[in-house]
């Protein structure tokens, strides 16, 4: 607003349908339309081996890294496919497309769905002009990733900074804007593709 442009904050339970409607329906209300939608929310996991891992564990853990852009596209898709435009960004992770340093196989996992459900998307809503894409961060030094880390005895985490090319974890900003790009009309021809954003520690 101390710029000159407008923000509206909706509060919504993105693992609940309800409210993902409401949220949207918000947006169109206000603005008329909704141009870009991003699935930043998710959350980590304490990294464990696979048989410590209880099931309601593993159903949570999908449920919010997910179903929650599940629910939101789905919400979503109606608007962009009726105004014939649209540009959805799914946070997945270095985990969904390799493994995970930080956390356990069912966040791997579940990011490994976004990425998978981003290309379907990608070739479902590409014909009404909704560009569908995805990231694929490693460890970004968020407030809540900064604890973890730097609880991480110096060996390892020496052992982790030795498997990125650039030795150094990313910052919230190096990943914000390869979002702003895919959400950009520069990106008006990237469809159902994966950047990764990792300092070159996994490369396809």
């Amino acid at each position: 607003r101390q710029n000159g442009g407008e923000a509206l904050a909706v509060p919504c339970d993105v693992v609940e349908p309800s409210q993902v409607a409401s949220m949207i329906e918000i947006v169109v209300k206000k603005w008329g339309r909704l141009d870009i939608l991003v699935n930043n929310a998710g959350l980590g996991t304490p990294a464990k081996p696979v048989e410590e891992v209880l099931p309601e564990e593993w159903d949570q853990t999908i449920l919010l890294n997910l179903k929650s852009v599940y629910l939101c596209i789905r919400a979503a898709a109606p608007v962009m496919k009726r105004q014939g435009y649209g540009r959805i960004v799914n946070v997945s992770s270095f985990a969904g497309r390799f493994f995970s340093r930080l956390s356990g196989p069912h966040y791997s996992s579940a990011k490994a769905g976004v990425v998978g459900f981003t290309r379907h998307m990608a070739a479902e809503l590409g014909p009404f002009g909704v560009c569908v894409n995805s990231v694929a961060p490693s460890p970004v030094l968020t407030e809540r990733v900064k604890v973890k880390w730097e609880t991480r005895a110096e060996e390892e985490r020496q052992k982790i900074l030795a498997g990125i090319p650039l030795g150094r974890l990313a910052q919230p900003e190096e990943i914000a804007t390869v979002i702003a790009f895919l959400a950009s009309d520069d990106a008006s021809y990237v469809n159902g593709a994966c950047i990764d954003v990792n300092g070159g520690s996994y490369m396809v």
